[in-house]
């Protein structure tokens, strides 16, 4: 139905987590270890200040709601829930949540009993000890090293202090189960030196004969934790403080000690080669676990689910850059006086910069040494001066050492970061190394053929799992004194399964109003609510005339005039015009001569360009995207050739849903009865969605993209969009008053002249779904965007009723079905849509539920994660579920709900879409090169990007051009 490239959901919000985070080592301990819960420290305060408090109040002395849902506590709110370990309670008066704290749980729905990839953890026995740890004189080292050296200093240096063992996690944070023999001062420095081996041998480094490095590490104590105070949280009697997150890091890293000892890992997950698939270009896919302690209703819980690791090729060098590049076995091609391009040489230091690599010519032991990147010539033709003044090649230098020529001396050689040279040849790659790219566009459909499993085959793979992760045997686990249940099997959980609401379509429909079933309905003999009308149109062909021939153009034609008519789209063009055109000129020309030549023949101007893209046509896509949404404003649909050869009516009937609200028409809206809450006409309620997309790693020049998307009529259908640049990987979005300030105007107006209401054009309510937020950042969230949501509602002086709700999709939280049956799972053997969990897994004591609003059609669904972070109008719990479930069924671009609230859906599309804005015969570079520029430098790259953006063109403002 798409017509692009199909969207694979796009990693959004962190770079690496091995960079970045250095200036707050705590929040970025926190953010690594655990995935939800990162302290909010305040500016100023040491490592682990910044208290839990919130906000208090849920922006109180507004009275009570005006109509719409019940308030909280009344017949729909639910009161008590009861979980697996009997009624859960609320959340105690005095206790202060970084959000909104839950009124109570829902009850809407059919009960049912799911299983969960959580497994029951118990509370530390005893206090933990918390030491920092700092190795002074020292750039941040690799965390892989610095386990390394706790480790030797553990096992080998002072195997007296640490009995037993304490735990570590890479960075900054070591926990002990008894208080370190530190002495009064309760600090003390070790010497810790790894290798035996003199470095030495290469061109380029110092050959002076230096002793192994001996690093200097300090250990200080900084706190001692009590787990009575995470008893206490999980129990709803303690506020989300500071002592809190510390006490859930120290079991984090207790938990993940033993595995990250044997296994490569990336902070949450770590992989084993039990489970393997090479996927070409020198990448090998590695089966993962990830695994972090979570609190829940009145108890700790571990969760725990597989991941995928994408893995360097191990062996021979030379062998990975050849299969890198397309040519396996010809050995002699990396050379530039072979006539290896300059370009892609460039490409293939992009790929191995950063890998470890061992040298096979003295001998195994040598320490793995990084690749900083690839020499301009080959080991035959670069020089280097000796401490006595004579000058060899590098070729001469190794023919020294390993007393034969090398076998290519012409190849390139690879330089580590001493300087020196060694040629790749002589290097070999030691398996388990994560690749922290970008994965190559053309290998996301065998990343995700290998991540895919059905349910029933995660849930095994995840309790298989549990023999790799051993628990029971970690002697950290022991020696804290903790025990996970993980013979009990995954814990099951009560969900219920909420109702559909009811969509309704337009007038001719055989039935106006439908139900959808498990999230599916279909379009067969339904006209949409508000048909658009299409008086001229064009049809531009990039695919080769041989290929795409008149015949197929007129097939196309058809196909497309009967959908038009069977959903109601009043067409009075039957014969279109049609071009042939070749991709390689200049797009925004020809799209404009065929506009012209449609005018001089026809006196009107096309409301619609069709165009037939060829295969790999994405350049094209681009242009034509930014001739129609900004450079004059018309609409078109792009189509895949290959899609329309005997297309199936289905095939046309997806693309009259993208084209009737390109036009501004209406496809269906939820039935005004079985949604109150949306359509309350006492309280018209505007609902926004708001996201923002980072650069892939490693893109350090490239801005990050906002945007926010709102509806503007009665019903909660009809959406339009904003759009903005901001400083690369800013999270909060920087100009979301203004974008705010739009939705809202244009709300206001379309209730003015598009449905001729009088009285109050204002919203009463305001419903704001933020997609892309880690918990670390609820603080800032409410800080600074509700401030600019409420600055242009005072700007535009009005004054509706809030509520802020985080929308997460990255996330490990999953729930499979335990029984078999049509009413408890899908054909895919997924939970069935509506599936809802507010208990058990759910925050102790955050107003907090999973949805998986959508039915299951590949592997595993996963359910979004809904955090009420402000709340005026005081929803219920049944209240939000209902509507956000709602909301999952207004997306125009198809006949299933989707994962996540129509808006936010939007949003993230908006975002994705953002290249479009930019002149494809420009200087912007969307390439997937990856730069490396300092601050001034990037700050000038972000002018440029900003002045690049082209505004949307007035005609596109109101209508969903994104769709």
């Amino acid at each position: 139905m798409s017509n692009h490239t199909p969207k694979v959901e796009q990693t959004k919000g962190f770079p690496p987590l091995e960079t970045g985070f250095h200036c707050l080592l705590f929040r970025y301990h926190f953010l690594s270890f655990y995935l939800y819960m990162p302290p909010r420290a305040a500016p100023g305060q040491t490592r682990g200040g910044g208290g839990g408090g919130g906000r208090g109040g849920r922006g109180g002395g507004r009275g009570g709601p005006r109509g719409g849902p019940p308030p909280r506590g009344g017949p729909a709110g639910g009161g008590a829930a009861f979980t697996s370990t009997g009624p859960a309670a609320l959340p105690g008066s005095h206790v202060q949540a970084v959000g909104v704290k839950r009124p109570g749980y829902g009850t809407a729905g059919r009960a049912v009993t799911v299983y969960s990839n959580f497994f029951k953890i118990s509370l530390p026995e005893s206090v933990i000890h918390h030491y920092d740890v700092i190795s002074p004189d020292e750039k941040v080292l690799p965390a892989r090293l610095n386990m390394d050296l706790i480790h030797h200093l553990q096992t080998i240096d002072a195997v007296d202090v640490f009995t037993p063992r304490a735990v570590y996690d890479g960075r900054k944070n070591l926990f002990a189960p008894r208080e370190l023999p530190f002495g009064p001062q309760n600090s003390q420095e070790f010497d810790v030196c790894l290798s035996d081996d003199p470095n030495r041998g290469s061109p380029g480094e110092n050959t002076g004969g230096r002793g192994p490095k001996v690093y200097k590490i300090r250990l200080t104590k900084v706190a001692q934790i009590n787990p009575e105070v995470l008893q206490r949280f999980i129990q709803g009697q303690q506020s989300h403080d500071n002592s809190v997150l510390t006490a859930l890091t120290a079991l984090n890293v207790v938990v993940r000690m033993e595995p990250t000892m044997k296994y490569p890992f990336n902070v949450r997950s770590f992989f084993t080669d039990r489970e393997t698939k090479d996927i070409g270009s020198g990448l090998v896919l590695w089966r993962g676990y990830f695994q972090s302690v979570r609190p829940a209703i009145g108890q700790l819980l571990v969760n725990v689910d597989i991941s995928t690791g994408t893995m360097y090729k191990s062996g021979s060098l030379m062998d990975v850059c050849l299969e890198f590049l397309g040519r396996p076995g010809q050995h002699a091609l990396l050379s530039p006086r072979n006539g290896l391009p300059d370009r892609e040489r460039i490409r293939l230091q992009r790929f191995i910069s950063g890998i470890r690599v061992k040298t096979t010519y003295a001998g195994e032991n040598k320490t793995p040494r990084v690749i900083k990147k690839l020499s301009s010539a080959g080991a035959a033709d670069l020089s280097f001066t000796l401490r006595d003044g004579t000058s060899r090649t590098v070729a001469q230098y190794f023919q020294t050492i390993l007393n034969r020529p090398l076998r290519f001396p012409n190849n390139l050689c690879i330089e580590v970061g001493s300087g020196a040279l060694i040629p790749l040849e002589l290097c070999t790659i030691p398996p388990g190394q994560i690749m922290r790219k970008q994965v190559p566009p053309e290998k996301t459909k065998d990343v995700l053929e290998f991540a895919t499993k059905r349910p029933e085959h995660r849930l095994a793979s995840i309790t298989n799992g549990l023999s790799v992760l051993q628990y029971g045997q970690s002697e950290y686990v022991r020696q804290f004194g903790m025990h996970v249940e993980d013979t009990t099997g995954p814990l099951t959980v009560t969900a219920r399964i909420l109702q559909p609401p009811k969509l309704k379509y337009g007038p001719g429909s055989a039935q106006p109003t439908i139900t959808p079933s498990n999230g599916a309905w279909n379009m067969i003999d339904k006209r949409f609510f508000r048909p658009a009308s299409i008086d001229r149109w064009i049809v531009v062909v990039y695919e080769r005339q041989q290929r795409f021939n008149p015949q197929s153009a007129q097939d196309m034609i058809d196909g497309m005039l009967r959908s038009f008519r069977d959903v109601g789209i009043r067409i009075t063009d039957d014969k279109p015009m049609v071009s042939w055109q070749n991709g390689q000129g200049r797009i925004a020309d020809q799209l404009r001569a065929a506009g012209t030549e449609c005018f001089q023949r026809t006196k009107q101007r096309p409301q619609l360009i069709v165009v037939v893209l060829p295969e790999n046509g994405n350049d094209i896509y681009t242009a034509v995207k930014h001739f129609g949404d900004i450079t004059v404003g018309v609409a078109t649909q792009c189509l895949k050739s290959q899609k329309c050869f005997r297309a199936k009516p289905q095939y046309y009937a997806n693309v009259c849903l993208k084209v009737n609200v390109k036009l501004g028409g209406i496809n269906t809206i939820p039935d005004p009865q079985s949604v109150s809450v949306l359509t309350d006409p006492r309280n018209p309620t505007i609902v926004m969605g708001a996201d923002v997309i980072h650069p892939a790693p490693g893109s350090d020049g490239r801005p990050s993209f906002t945007a926010l998307v709102g509806n503007v009529d009665s019903d909660t259908a009809k959406y339009i969009a904003t759009s903005r640049v901001q400083a690369s990987r800013v999270e909060i979005i920087e100009d979301l008053q203004d974008m705010a300030k739009h939705v809202l105007s244009m709300y206001m107006k379309y209730r003015q002249f598009a449905e001729k209401k009088t009285g109050n054009l204002a919203p009463a309510r305001l419903i704001f779904y933020r997609d892309g937020v880690s918990e670390g950042q609820f603080k800032q969230v409410l800080d600074s965007e509700l401030k600019s949501i409420k600055d242009a509602c005072a700007e535009l002086k009005i004054n509706p009723k809030i509520t802020i709700i985080v929308v997460a999709k990255r996330h490990h939280v999953r729930f499979f079905p335990s029984g078999s049956g049509p009413g408890e799972q899908d054909k895919s053997g997924n939970c069935l849509a509506g599936t809802v969990v507010d208990q058990v897994v759910a925050h102790p004591t955050e107003f907090d539920w999973y949805l998986q609003s959508h039915g299951g059609l590949l592997g595993t669904s996963r359910p979004a994660h809904y955090n009420v972070l402000y709340d005026e109008n005081e929803f219920s719990a049944d209240g939000l579920q209902s509507l956000s479930f709602a909301l999952c069924h207004v997306y125009a671009r198809s006949t299933r709900s989707v994962s996540i609230p129509a808006p936010v859906y939007y949003a993230d599309i908006v975002c994705s879409r953002a290249k479009n804005h930019y002149d494809p015969q420009g200087n912007v570079d969307f390439s997937d090169s990856a730069t490396q520029l300092d601050s001034a430098q990037a700050e000038g790259a972000l002018e440029a990007y900003k002045r690049g953006f082209k505004p949307l063109h007035a005609n596109m403002a109101s209508l969903m051009y994104f769709s």
